[in-house]
């Protein structure tokens, strides 16, 4: 009974996701970042401008390791904090310029990684695979909102 529990949608998700990341960081590894940072890097260029508590949200990272990570990624030369013009006490966080060829990179090994892993599959079944991951995906939206909504109150 066990065996085939393995075979189900909730373990081979996490080891696809696994799989991939492996082979996303032997890809990237000479870009001299760690993973959490090239997710930084990419949210910030998907959401320019955005606070440090925004990325720790779309991060998923408490923020004070954020603000580790931001440091570190502020003193390489890649992201810069400004004030908000229209809160002083506001920080918004932008890609410099060495930054863009590291996101543009990134999205290169993660087209270059995607081809691969979807080449067992045909062009109508990868936009079905495509179509179904999405209504997963946002069938459990409004599921985690009202969860977290149920352990605040």
């Amino acid at each position: 009974m066990l065996k085939d529990g393995l075979l189900t949608t909730g373990f081979l998700m996490p080891d696809i996701a696994r799989l991939m990341r492996y082979r996303f960081d032997a890809r990237a590894r000479d870009l001299g970042l760690t993973r959490p940072q090239w997710r930084a890097l990419l949210h910030l260029a998907r959401n320019p401008g955005s606070t440090q508590t925004e990325l720790a949200d779309m991060l998923d990272v408490e923020q004070i390791t954020l603000c580790r990570m931001v440091d570190r990624l502020a003193e390489a030369g890649l992201v810069e904090r400004r004030a908000d013009p229209s809160d002083r006490r506001v920080r918004r966080l932008h890609l410099l310029e060495p930054a863009h060829a590291i996101v543009d990179r990134l999205a290169e090994i993660g087209a270059e990684l995607e081809e691969e892993v979807l080449s067992p599959l045909g062009p109508d079944e990868r936009a079905a695979l495509g179509r179904s991951l999405r209504r997963v995906r946002d069938g459990l939206r409004p599921s985690i909102g009202d969860n977290a909504q149920k352990e605040v109150a």
